[in-house]
């Protein structure tokens, strides 16, 4: 198929060659590389029994391990419980690229046009939250191998250099030409780059899980693993948490499942979960690093709708490797998170063809780990809030990609949520308006399958965006990192 202004890894796709793609990707585990360590801790005991406690969270991934230490830092004699239902960490937490940024609403202009009248001050406040989930980490020695240099967003295509120099002036973001550009990362594709120093840092995604419940059980928060709340009752001034071998009461419940079903239906319409994907390399010989450069360890990404996300990772032996995402995400017809659907080899060779024709020094290396899983995503791309049952559960979900840091953010509000208190945050149009819910099947697919078509014309036609783009925009349901 002759493409239409196709656009640089298009080409890379073209001019890939399958022998050498597939050479690549022949001995990769198809298992999150995070989580491939004997560094994983022993799985915490199961639930057998009935528990009371003051706060239950459901859901041991950050937005419940950030929700439960916050409750215990506000006060420590408040009785907390969690409970995971497979392992700390083993979903997204432990999937994702490890960008930790400052956004809380998905971009500066997602934010913009979702809610134009806040969106400075979320910024704002997205910042103080990074600050924060910082001094959090340092404050308790957390091994998660934390570094704040911030994020190269780099031009791709000759209309983005515009993008870039509109930067220009922005509070600790250096505008970079292409040369300025390939001598802090090598590649032949970037035309220009925008190096924000302060919004991004990155972590070891699965570390920070394993170090935010280390920290939660030495404040006194009640971990249990493999424990999965089946259903949520209400009974008279508590609520009641019921799991296959044991129960939980509760004055309050904070829900943070995300991506998978939330325990209350009526939330189910404004999450759909959509596969995300990773490439991991070996680690580079001293001489692949010399050719690379990347000195400061810094996360990458480009500038189209379908973006790539890239950084480097030291490894236990102190190796040098790359972490190349993104780009694909794929929504399955009927919604559903199966694990099947983590290993999906059109988008690994997808994503090695691109990293082998950016970085075509690297044409050698071979990749170690290849693997996916689900995000959960509403329609406006950022996070929204709810509370039930007479302010006794809140609940928050829907993050889309961006949420190792503003997940810290979410249990902020949810805690003040559960306070029946009216606080600077519940008073946010942020907390207080809900996303445009998705169709039901059949209609979800087609919408999806919609909207990725007309950002995929929008990336070849020089970012225009289309009349259905505008309607999307307008009615609430855009997309604009």
């Amino acid at each position: 198929m002759v493409l239409t202004n196709p656009i640089s890894f298009d080409h890379h796709e073209a001019q890939a060659s399958p022998v050498h793609i597939a050479a690549s990707l022949a001995l990769a585990k198809h298992t999150s590389y995070w989580l491939d360590t004997a560094q994983r801790p022993a799985p915490k005991p199961a639930l057998h029994g009935n528990l009371d406690t003051d706060l239950l969270v459901v859901g041991g991934g950050y937005t419940g391990l950030w929700t439960a230490l916050q409750a215990k830092e506000r006060d420590p004699q408040r009785e907390v419980v969690l409970l995971e239902g497979q392992r700390i960490g083993w979903a997204a937490s432990g999937r994702n690229g490890g960008f930790c940024e400052a956004t809380l609403v998905h971009g500066q202009s997602n934010g913009q046009n979702h809610l134009p009248q806040e969106n400075e001050l979320l910024s704002e406040l997205g910042a103080r939250n990074l600050d924060e989930l910082q001094a959090t980490v340092e404050r308790y020695n957390m091994d998660v191998d934390f570094t704040r240099q911030g994020v190269l967003n780099v031009a791709t295509e000759a209309h983005q250099i515009q993008w870039v120099t509109e930067e220009d002036g922005n509070d600790g973001v250096d505008v970079l030409d292409a040369n300025q550009t390939r001598s802090l990362i090598n590649s032949p594709s970037f035309l220009a780059g925008a190096w924000d120093k302060n919004s991004t840092a990155l972590v070891h995604p699965a570390k920070l899980a394993w170090e935010l419940a280390r920290v939660c059980s030495e404040l006194g928060v009640k971990i249990y693993e493999h424990t999965q709340v089946t259903e949520l009752q209400e009974h008279g001034s508590t609520m009641r948490a019921l799991t296959a071998d044991g129960q939980v009461n509760a004055k309050h419940v904070a829900l943070a499942t995300n991506v998978f079903p939330s325990l209350l239906k009526r939330h189910r319409s404004h999450v759909i979960p959509v596969y995300d994907y990773a490439l991991m390399t070996e680690p580079l010989t001293a001489e692949q690093r010399a050719a690379i450069g990347w000195d400061p360890l810094i996360g990458l990404a480009d500038m189209n709708n379908r973006f790539h996300y890239a950084r480097p990772t030291i490894d236990e032996q102190g190796g040098f490797r790359i972490l190349y995402g993104g780009y694909d995400a794929v929504y399955h017809f009927g919604g559903k998170v199966r694990s099947s659907y983590d290993t999906n080899q059109q988008t690994f060779q997808k994503l090695a063809s691109h990293f082998f024709g950016s970085f075509p020094e690297l044409k050698d290396v071979k990749f170690s780990h290849a693997w996916g899983g689900a995000i959960d995503t509403c329609s406006r791309f950022f996070s929204f809030f709810d509370v039930s049952h007479g302010g006794k559960v809140a609940y928050c979900a829907g993050f889309t990609g961006l949420g190792v840091g503003a997940t810290r953010f979410g249990g902020t509000v949810m805690l003040d949520l559960l306070s029946g208190e009216n606080t600077p945050l519940t008073q946010l149009e942020l907390v207080r308006k809900k996303p445009i819910p998705f169709p039901p099947e059949p209609a979800a697919w087609v919408g999806v399958q919609l909207m990725t078509s007309h950002l995929v014309k929008a990336d070849r036609n020089e970012g225009k965006r289309s009349a259905f783009l505008k309607l999307m925009d307008k009615i609430g349901m855009g997309f604009d990192s």
